[in-house]
Parts: structure tokens; sequence; C-alpha cells
């Protein structure tokens, strides 16, 4: 008798604070300030939508890859660069013309006089011209230019490039989209996990202001009864209400860390808390089928999409690698002018200013099987992403069924602990009118007022638990976020 007394509430007891305790929050003392009013879960995901500070980072990645992409397609544009500039030289631009000799032969010229012809000699003799230093410019010399490159033709590299940053951003667009995701999943099960909190220290208190009653019955059947309820009994039943008490400020902190959670993932302060404004959590049967589940997971989850645009973006890598395997063509022009103070030698007008137009080719011939091997490695990372997507394939429809059987098992259990805690609370009611008649030992009185709240505890943990996994199943197939962003 004095075994079954003392083991069986115990055991009770311990499954209740294992169960009431798991999944609401860690043993953390917090104060600060509350919402005032009761939110409910749409505003709580519309603010955390907007506070939240994991959005502002995803928003600044797809930025950044948005921009990255505007770069590549920089590369259809003319590049066209100008200069300028100043050069002093320490002595002005000179040419030293060399000195020269030459021999002029001997002539004989015939003039015609009035007394007839006249022959005349001219001597045989050589002319030295001494060497010249001619300046060609002077010191100081301003000039300006105007360069322009157009790029005619690459073998696909800029369409390459382009492709890569394209992809990207779809890549950070999807990233962005599954933080949403995360937070709308977040803040659903923190939501809940407020309610549930709220609800088992509901419980708790309400099954220690009984077993307080139950204890006072005790006692006083105890002192004034027939002597069929001992000592033992009242001090059995006293030791398992301050169990309770103990139990009670657990669940306590629990509901209060639960609601700072809550709002700590909407982006509030930590020194805030928010009160749900739903005080129970609803229960209904999911409708869908897994095959609907799963394709509709290849068409919305994040994660696919990125490996989609990820094998993109792989091949646009092989259109640049094999582009080096073509020749460029491109069309270049130039406008310059200089200023300097000197007119004569190298500084006339024509040389002062003017401009060229020009074609240039590059054509590729040997480079060490380089671009083949380059070309090689991008078809193979090609090839490896495809197989990642085909194991990633396989491993969405895996987690996908996964949670769609738990949340069919979590409806068998809704129905089961439904049952069994309506059976509880018709079961402690009869103990306790029949303890008031001596009828039922105590031992079966805080039995039953245990296994009342233990199921009722159960219960609405397995509804919190149809809630999540409900919200883990749209996070995977990645369609819940639709209509929230749609809103805003």
């Amino acid at each position: 008798m004095f075994h079954r007394v003392c083991f069986s509430p115990i055991i009770l007891t311990t499954f209740f604070l294992i169960f009431s305790s798991q999944g609401i929050g860690a043993p953390l003392k917090t104060t600060g300030n509350t919402v005032k009013s009761p939110v409910s879960l749409e505003n709580c995901i519309q603010m955390a939508l907007k506070n939240n500070h994991r959005r502002p980072a995803s928003r600044y990645a797809v930025e950044m890859a948005e921009a990255q992409h505007r770069q590549a397609l920089a590369g259809y544009w003319p590049q066209v660069t100008a200069k300028g500039g100043f050069t002093r030289m320490d002595e002005p631009t000179n040419f030293l013309f060399p000195a020269k000799s030459f021999n002029v032969p001997a002539t004989t010229v015939t003039v015609a006089t009035p007394m007839g012809p006249m022959p005349i000699t001219t001597p045989a003799q050589e002319m030295q011209i001494p060497e010249q230093d001619v300046k060609i410019m002077d010191r100081d010399t301003y000039f300006a230019s105007v360069e322009a490159t157009w790029l005619l033709y690459d073998g696909g590299m800029r369409k390459g490039y382009r492709e890569q940053a394209k992809s990207l951003v779809d890549m950070m667009k999807q990233e962005s989209r599954r933080t949403d995701l995360e937070i709308v999943d977040s803040v659903t099960r923190l939501y809940y996990g407020a309610v549930l909190a709220a609800q088992l220290h509901s419980i708790a208190k309400d099954t220690l202001e009984r077993m307080e009653a139950t204890l006072n019955l005790t006692e006083t059947m105890y002192k004034e009864g027939s002597g069929r309820v001992k000592k033992t009994d009242f001090l059995g039943n006293k030791v398992m209400v301050e169990s309770l008490r103990s139990m009670v400020a657990l669940l306590e902190k629990n509901a209060l860390i639960a609601r700072a959670a809550l709002a700590n993932t909407m982006g509030l302060p930590w020194n805030d808390s928010v009160t749900p404004a739903e005080t129970a959590m609803p229960f209904t049967p999911f409708p869908d089928n897994l095959e609907h589940l799963v394709s509709s997971a290849y068409r919305f989850n994040p994660d696919w999409a990125k490996i989609e645009a990820g094998i993109s973006a792989a091949q646009g890598a092989i259109r640049t690698a094999v582009s080096e395997h073509y020749p460029k063509l491109a069309l270049t022009g130039e406008l310059h002018k200089w200023w300097n103070d000197y007119n004569t030698g190298a500084v006339t007008d024509e040389n002062k200013e003017g401009w060229s137009v020009g074609i240039g080719i590059e054509i590729p011939i040997f480079s060490g099987f380089l671009t083949q091997n380059k070309v090689s490695e991008a078809k193979a990372r090609l090839a490896k992403i495809k197989e990642e997507q085909l194991l990633f394939k396989e491993g969405i429809g895996l987690q996908i069924r996964d949670t769609f059987l738990s949340l069919n098992a979590a409806e068998k259990s809704y129905q089961a602990t439904l049952e069994a805690m309506n059976a509880a609370v018709e079961n402690r009611d009869l103990n306790t009118r029949a303890y008031r008649h001596e009828l039922v030992e105590t031992e079966d009185v805080i039995r039953a007022q245990l296994m009342e709240s233990f199921m009722a505890a159960q219960h609405y943990k397995t509804r919190y638990d149809h809630l999540a996994l409900r919200s883990r199943l749209k996070l995977l197939v990645g369609t819940e976020i639709q209509h929230k962003l749609i809103r805003q």
C-alpha cells in the first residue's frame, strides 16, 4: 500500500514536468516591456516581416547580385576613357642634325655675250654644313585625350558572364524568399508555443488549486474522520502539492520567456514581450495529398529554385570558358589635343590635335591547353550540380513524406488524447466526490488529478505539434509566404 502511494504519483509528476517543460524555454530571468494589447498571428507575421533584421541582410544580398549583373551588362557598351595631364621636362626637346659635307664638281658654262660666246669655268670645291641643334618643342606640355574601345565579337564571353550574373541574382532572390519563409515559420511556431506555454501554466495552476483543496480535505479527514485517512496520506499529499507549486513557478517562467522569444523573432527590442491574442490552438485536419505537396515543392521550394539557377550559372561558365577558343574583335578610336608654347618643330597645328580610328583583333593560338582544361572544369561542375539536384529531389521528397506522415500521426493522436482527456476529467470528478465519502484512497484522488493534468497537457502538446508540422510543411513546399508578401 505504501509503495503504491509514493511511487505512482511521483512518476506522473515527473512525466508532467518533463512534458510541460520541453521546447518552451530555457531557465532565463526576463523583465521588460510587454505589448499592451494581444496580437494576432497575422499581425505578428506582418510585424516580423517588417522589423526582423534578417530581411534587410537578404535584400542587400540581392542588391549586390543585381549590381554584379549590371557590371556584366557593361561589357556590351563602348568603353570610353578621358585622359589629361601636364609634363615638364628638364630641357626642351631637341634634334641634333649632324654635320655634313658634299663635293661640288667643276663645271664649264658657255655664256653668250655681245663679243661672242665666252666659256666660264667653276673649279671643283667641297661644301661643309655644320651640325645643327634644332628645338622641337618647349619644356612644358599640356595634353588631353579621349580613347574608346568597343568589343564587337568575343566568342560568347560576355553572354556567359551575363548568364552567370543573372543566375546569381535569381539565387539571391530565392535566398531572400527562403529567409521570409523561415521568419513566417519561426513566428508561427513561437506564437503557438506561447499559447501552449500559457495553457500549460493555466493547467498547472488549476491542478495546484485542486490539490490544495484535496490537501485541506485530507487534513480534515485525518484529524476528524474515521481514521481511514492516515497521517502518511496527508504528508504524501502535501509533498505533491509543494512539488506542484514549484512546477507552477517553472511553467510561469516558460510562459514569459516564450512571449519574449516571440517578440525577439518579430524584431522587437530584447526587453519586449508579445501576448498572443488566441488563448487556444486551432485544429484543422490537413486536406492535401502527398503527391501534390511534392510536385508543388519542385515549383515553389526556394532551395530547388537555387539549384536551377546554379545550373544556369554553370552553363554560363562553360560558355565563358569556350569563348577563349575564339578570336576577339574590337573597334578602337582616339581623339587627342596638346598644348605647347613652341610653334615650330614638332609643335605644328597638325600635330597638336587629331584623331584615329582602327580595328584590332586578338587570336588565341596556343596557351598550353589552359582553355581546354577550363572548359573541362566548367563541364564537370555542371555535371556535379545536376547530380546534387537529383539527390536533393529525393531528399526533399523524403522530408515532405516524413512531415506528412508525422502530420497524419498527430491527427490520430489528437482524437485519442482528446478522448483520454475527457475520460480523465470525468475520472477526477468521480474520485473527488467519492473521496469526500471515504470511498477511495488518497492515492486514487491524487493520481486522478495528476492524470487529468497530464492528459490535458498531452492533448494541447499534440495540437501544438500538429500546427508546427503544418508550418514546417509549408516551409518545405515554399508556398506560405506568397499571399503574405502580396499584402505588404
